[in-house]
């Protein structure tokens, strides 16, 4: 198994997130385009990179100094338990308030209060079970 978003990691997660209609379809109705950077709080850039453009993931690997939309970061416990059990909208909450997600670029407050975003946010965690 790849470890934690590597680029063999991400290029899985990627696959699983154009396979999951609740994540790419409902992205893809609003237009969604983004670079999203995935990592751990003690370093100072992302591990791994999603490139998504109208809701599906065009591109997926290492973080090479992209700009990024958003930067996502928890330590590697957090990940791995979110990645095991997902995440609720209440869990999600509790995660952001405690800083153990962080979300060193991207505006979590208007995401979070956009069901469209919102919902399949919280799907992406689902997904990264299936990696």
């Amino acid at each position: 198994m790849a470890d934690l978003f590597s680029p063999e990691w991400m290029q899985a997660f990627g696959e699983q997130w154009n396979a999951e209609p609740e994540l790419s379809d409902a992205l893809a109705k609003i237009h969604f385009n983004s670079v999203i950077g995935y990592g751990f709080e003690d370093e100072p850039n992302p591990v791994g990179v999603l490139t998504v453009q109208a809701g599906r993931v065009t591109a997926a690997g290492a973080y090479t100094g992209q700009s990024l939309n958003w930067d996502l970061r928890a330590d590697r416990k957090n990940w791995e338990q979110w990645k095991t059990k997902g995440l609720n909208m209440m869990g999600l909450g509790m995660a952001y308030m405690s800083r153990k997600l962080q979300f060193r670029v991207g505006d979590y407050t208007s995401m979070i209060k956009d069901p469209r975003m919102a919902g399949p946010f919280i799907k992406s965690f689902t997904v990264m079970s299936r990696v």
